[in-house]
């Protein structure tokens, strides 16, 4: 673990430099489409990482309430002394995944790239090239302050994807549901769900009791583009109440099956 500073000067923690900053140039792009915050709203932060959007959001709006849900330990620790970091009481950080039922699940941890770490690993084991690919939009579209990237050329991309995925590691970690948490947390709104959870994402939003819908004003989330999951997300959202649903997909991301998904009421 390490500390350095963001592109505004603002100090945070993390475990590789560059998959912070990256990171965080990502953090405005979750408020396209009509997704909005203000002061004293409440956001879920399902695969929160190390807690990059908690500490943004937590500069940017007055009281807001944070639950940050993040299963591996490594980076879970991470998250909580930027939780810390953050001077607000209200963000509240949790060590566990959600899903659609209490379980223990297997996690796959990529120390050379934290952010990929998942319970899900054969979404890109199954398909290399897809990873590769990935790499390659990554470097291409990175931020401005990493403007060499756009020098790496193209033969040695295979040679970095290699890189990220090389020593991960096996991790036990807890699952509960969305629903379990908004009991127990006693939680009456959810101004934002916020799911980033590589390819856990229809697992979560099974773990959502009916009752639980109409708590939820938005959502944005990464979908894992497989066997029309895109299409179920969005159907499921709609008959949920949802009446604005956008799919998005980013540039460094255009040949890859993940879609951003915006929805609000």
């Amino acid at each position: 673990m390490k500390k350095i500073k963001l592109s505004d000067q603002t100090p945070i923690y993390c475990l590789k430099s560059a998959e912070a900053i990256v990171l965080d140039d990502h953090v405005q792009g979750y408020f396209n489409h009509g997704i909005k915050l203000k002061d004293g709203d409440v956001v879920v932060d399902v695969g929160a990482n190390i807690g990059v959007f908690g500490l943004r959001a937590s500069q940017w709006y007055k009281n807001i309430t944070i639950h940050s849900f993040e299963p591996v330990p490594t980076i879970f620790e991470v998250l909580k002394k930027n939780s810390n970091l953050s001077e607000n009481k209200l963000f509240f950080t949790h060590q566990m995944g959600l899903g659609s039922k209490e379980e223990t699940l297997e996690f796959t941890y990529f120390p050379n790239s934290p952010a990929l770490s998942t319970s899900n690993p054969d979404m890109w084991d199954s398909n290399p090239n897809a990873f590769r690919d990935a790499v390659k939009g990554s470097i291409k579209n990175s931020p401005d302050s990493f403007w060499w990237s756009k020098l790496i050329p193209n033969f040695t991309i295979p040679i970095i994807a290699w890189y990220l995925r090389k020593g991960k590691k096996t991790v036990h970690c807890r699952v509960a549901t969305l629903s379990s948490m908004i009991e127990s947390n006693n939680i009456k709104e959810i101004t934002l769900l916020k799911m980033d959870c590589e390819g856990q994402e229809w697992d979560v939003l099974m773990g959502i009791n009916d009752s639980h819908w109409d708590i939820i004003k938005s959502i944005v989330m990464e979908v894992h583009d497989v066997n029309g999951r895109a299409e179920m997300v969005r159907k499921l959202l709609k008959e949920k109440g949802f009446s604005k649903i956008t799919g998005e997909k980013e540039k460094s991301l255009e040949k890859t099956n993940l879609i951003n998904l915006y929805a609000i009421r």
